[in-house]
C-alpha cells in the first residue's frame, strides 16, 4: 500500500476529530458577553485537546516521512492510534461540560496515555518494518520525550483522584514539551539526502 492513502486517511480523521470538538461547543442564548462565560471551561477544555491532535498530526506527518513501505501490521497499529485519539472528543466534551471534576480529568488523562502507548507501538512497528537502521529509528533515539510524557500522564492519572488541578496542569506541561518543534526526524532525513 501506499503511504500516502494512510496519511490522507489518517488526516481526515483527525480533521473530523477537531470538527466534532468544535460542534460540542454551543452558540450562547443570550447576546451579551456575559454570555459566554459559562462556555469558558468548554473552550479551555477545546483548547487543550485542540493543541493534543495537533501535536499529533504534526508528529503523525514527520513519521510517516520515514516510511518507505506499508503493511498491514502498520495500518493495524495506526488504527489503533487513530481509535484513541478519536475518544478525545467525548472527554473534552465531558471534562469541559462539568468544569474538570475529577473523573473527567482522569477520563482524559487514560485517553491521552493510551494514544500516547499507541503512538509508541505504531513507531515500534515501524522500526520493526524499516529496520534498526531506518530513518525512524535512528531520529528517535533513546526517545526521552516519549518516556518522561508516559510517566508524566500515568502520574498525572494518579493524582487526578486527589488534585484534579493540578493533574490538568500535568496534562498541560506535557503538551508544552511535545510544542517544542521536535526536528529530530527532520535532521536524519536531511542528513541523508
Amino acid at each position: 500500500m501506499n503511504k500516502n492513502r494512510l496519511e490522507a486517511f489518517s488526516d481526515g480523521v483527525l480533521a473530523i476529530i477537531i470538527t466534532i470538538m468544535i460542534l460540542e461547543i454551543k452558540v450562547p442564548e443570550g447576546e451579551n458577553f456575559s454570555d459566554l462565560l459559562p462556555l469558558f471551561p468548554k473552550f479551555i477544555s477545546y483548547i487543550l485537546s485542540f493543541v493534543y491532535v495537533g501535536i499529533y498530526w504534526n508528529n503523525h506527518h514527520h513519521m510517516l516521512q520515514s516510511v518507505t513501505k506499508v503493511n498491514g501490521k502498520i495500518l493495524w497499529a495506526n488504527l489503533h492510534l487513530l481509535f484513541w485519539l478519536s475518544l478525545i472528543p467525548v472527554s473534552t466534551g465531558w471534562m469541559g461540560e462539568h468544569n474538570f471534576a475529577k473523573a473527567t480529568i482522569t477520563l482524559y488523562g487514560v485517553i491521552l496515555f493510551f494514544a500516547a502507548v499507541a503512538f509508541w507501538f505504531l513507531q515500534n512497528i515501524i522500526i520493526s518494518s524499516e529496520g534498526e537502521n531506518s530513518i525512524l529509528a535512528k531520529a528517535l533515539g533513546k526517545n526521552f520525550k516519549g518516556k518522561i510524557s508516559n510517566l508524566l500522564y500515568l502520574s498525572a492519572i494518579v493524582i487526578s483522584f486527589f488534585y484534579e488541578m493540578l493533574a490538568a496542569s500535568i496534562y498541560i506541561i506535557v503538551a508544552i514539551i511535545w510544542l517544542v518543534p521536535d526536528k529530530r526526524i527532520e535532521k536524519v532525513i536531511n542528513s541523508n539526502e
